[in-house]
């Protein structure tokens, strides 16, 4: 079959170049047509035509300009202005965190914004720091050489991720790249204080593998300690997009944290799902639990999300992580949802929240609300 030529665009003949040239960078044959050669420079109506193989990729290209020609870093968002927050660290785990975010910037209409951070070696010297010049020259050189190397991949993970938009793997999202010094926890802490992102995508190691970082994970310590929503993607978890959420567990509190959660899980991720799992911590003793309260909760459920099939399920701190993963094995439960309560340094390390607690036990994607 003829590989005909076809028309995608008709411009003056200076937006037509522009058009030309653009295309062209991107590997795509361009035809100029209804030009006016004597003066050229005035003409109107010139046809931009490309082979019709090449129309998937150009339409791409030419609906999302602004995703493929901003490289640099992004200018200053609104006050207003929706961004869902990656951090990334170049790997496997932060690219799945990637499609992730990318889905559900696409379905909200938000943008994405990738962080990296990087340490000043000098904080993680496992010697004495000397007074020594030379030593602090070879130290400023390699907090340098550092810095270059980031800003070296974040480029090519921004290059990787727009060919991927070309090729139709990723939507069309608009997105930019911030990097900063600093450890990871505290640089994704402080930065998100900053700008008050709509919600922070993490991708993390699986099951397996996380066992083995109990303590140090940067994950557990950002879901303990920020203030904005996050999402938990594992390298093993199968969810690429909000449509696949059909089944959610939530754990309750019992008290007015649980109608904020609820109000701002309705607006991230219910639009598809159709069963909620409500589940409810006992204390030591279970007749100390409020049958008042578990009821009234119940009852608001079903009033305000009639499309939703609720059900209730009591767990005992004791056998938190047992009942959990029981209940994850009898049920295909695509999100965990816990409300995350403010607590200070002394009380998140001798008493870790539900979240830190979960996230080692299980690959199922997690988003924790702080309330």
């Amino acid at each position: 079959m003829e590989d005909r030529l076809i028309t995608v665009a008709i411009h003056t003949y200076d937006r037509a170049v522009e058009l030309k040239s653009y295309l062209e960078n991107e590997g795509i044959e361009v035809v100029l047509q209804n030009i006016n050669l004597t003066t050229p420079i005035i003409s109107s109506g010139v046809r931009v035509r490309i082979h019709e193989s090449d129309l998937p990729k150009a339409l791409r290209l030419i609906e999302n300009v602004e995703i493929f020609t901003i490289h640099s870093s992004p200018s200053p968002s609104s006050p207003n202005s929706k961004i869902i927050l990656v951090p990334v660290d170049f790997s496997e785990i932060s690219l799945k965190a990637c499609k992730v975010a990318f889905s559900i910037a696409n379905s909200r209409k938000t943008e994405v914004m990738l962080l990296h951070s990087f340490v000043d070696p000098s904080m993680t010297a496992s010697i004495q720091l000397s007074d020594n010049l030379d030593f602090d020259i070879e130290e400023s050189e390699m907090l340098e050489t550092i810095a270059k190397d980031a800003e070296k991949r974040m480029i090519e993970l921004s290059e990787d991720l727009r060919d991927k938009i070309k090729n139709g793997e990723l939507p069309p999202v608009k997105f930019s790249r911030k990097i900063i010094e600093g450890l990871p926890e505290e640089a994704i802490n402080e930065f998100s204080k900053e700008i008050s992102p709509y919600l922070i995508v993490m991708g993390t190691r699986g099951k397996d593998k996380k066992e083995r970082e109990l303590i140090g994970s940067v994950t557990a310590e950002v879901l303990d300690t920020c203030r904005s929503p996050i999402l938990t993607i594992a390298e093993n978890s199968s969810l690429e997009s909000l449509k696949h959420i059909k089944s959610i567990v939530m754990f309750c509190t019992l008290d007015q944290r649980d109608l904020i959660a609820l109000d701002c899980l309705s607006k991230l991720y219910l639009d598809n799902c159709e069963r909620v799992t409500l589940v409810v911590i006992s204390p030591k003793k279970p007749n100390q639990l409020n049958d008042n309260a578990t009821q009234a909760l119940f009852d608001y459920c079903r009033q305000h999300y009639p499309a939703l099939h609720f059900e209730l399920k009591i767990f005992s701190m004791k056998n938190l992580v047992s009942e959990f993963n029981s209940l994850i094995e009898n049920q295909e439960v695509n999100l965990i949802v816990v409300p995350n309560k403010k607590k200070n340094a002394f009380a998140r390390l001798f008493n870790p929240g539900i979240a830190h607690r979960l996230l080692f036990s299980t690959d199922t994607p997690m988003i924790v609300l702080p309330v």
